[in-house]
């Protein structure tokens, strides 16, 4: 088991997220793990689930600074990463933080913004810095971003690039509540749906501490090469036109461990990548025409291959193949 303090520290905040938002335990726990593998998450879901509720809490439990920026037709890059502003006071130009300067980040309805904006993220997202006026300035360490976006085509919207979705760790979708949850949510109040209301548990200090942690669990060979097949055979597949990435490979893993982490072990099982396997890889799985037209779906193609090929059982998990 993970030193005590900090096993502990982590089940309190799941708990205090869990407590604004009801009935969702397994994305919010999916989410944790995205982040402590150091990940981006996008949360992909129709309007009035609780996505933003989500992001909210989290930031409030993790500590440190919280900045939402709300994506529009016309917003600029330098809307997003700052820029050059004249100081009349000191009679020169001075660089103007843009609202990605900040722990946590909030791209509400990122696909609403053009692809140039949305391209402003690329660096932040994968370099953790930001370039304006021909000057590269450092993010803050840790840097989150937890972007939202409608899953309806409707007029307005721009359709993120793949290079973009490659840089998110994980597509998760909330849902609708359970009818109980509903139930419960209605008799608490509107006040118990308030995220500012939650206390920090930890500082962003803590936080790096714990990413560090997830890195070190454990991952026996058999299962890294069962991800490379895996991956291997999505860029073989005559259902798809782009496969994953090595990118998607590595965040795999990282997200293994990171799920690891959040169950207390040192070590991977291979349930821990049977069960993000589906959030990593599927959004970055590109249909071909014909397939798109049969009905099929990246998910259910992932879903196929994963289903022909067996995971290996290290010995010492007791057994070969399940």
């Amino acid at each position: 088991m993970w030193p005590e303090a900090a096993q502990q520290s982590l089940q309190l905040m799941l708990a205090r997220v869990n407590s604004v938002l009801l009935g969702k335990e397994k994305v919010v726990s999916q989410v944790f793990s995205a982040l402590l593998a150091g990940g981006h998450v996008l949360l992909e879901d129709v309007p009035g689930v609780g996505k933003t509720l989500l992001v909210r809490a989290i930031a409030r439990v993790i500590g440190g600074e919280f900045r939402r920026i709300q994506f529009t037709s016309d917003m600029q890059p330098a809307d997003v990463v700052g820029g050059m502003v004249w100081d009349g006071k000191r009679g020169e130009l001075v660089f103007r933080q843009g609202p990605l300067m900040a722990n946590v980040v909030l791209a509400d309805e990122i696909n609403r913004t053009p692809p140039r904006t949305q391209s402003a993220l690329l660096e932040a997202m994968e370099e953790r810095s930001v370039s304006a006026d021909g000057e590269t300035r450092p993010l803050p360490s840790p840097f989150m971003l937890l972007a939202t976006q409608n899953p309806l085509r409707d007029d307005g919207t721009y359709p993120l690039p793949e290079a973009q979705l490659d840089r998110f760790m994980m597509r998760l979708s909330i849902g609708y509540p359970a009818p109980e949850d509903e139930i419960s949510m209605l008799a608490s109040g509107r006040q118990r749906l308030l995220p500012e209301l939650l206390r920090p548990v930890i500082v962003p200090e803590e936080w790096l501490r714990m990413q560090k942690d997830a890195q070190t669990v454990h991952v026996h060979p058999a299962l890294l090469a069962y991800a490379v097949h895996i991956v291997g055979a999505t860029r073989a597949s005559s259902e798809l036109q782009l496969g994953a990435s090595p990118r998607a490979t590595l965040d795999w893993i990282r997200a293994s461990q990171a799920a690891a982490f959040v169950a207390g072990r040192r070590y991977v099982v291979p349930d821990d990548l049977k069960h993000t396997a589906e959030p990593v890889l599927a959004h970055r799985l590109l249909l071909r025409e014909e397939a798109w037209v049969k009905g099929n779906s990246p998910a259910k193609v992932l879903e196929d291959i994963l289903t022909s090929s067996p995971v290996p059982m290290p010995a010492s998990e007791g057994g070969r193949r399940r």
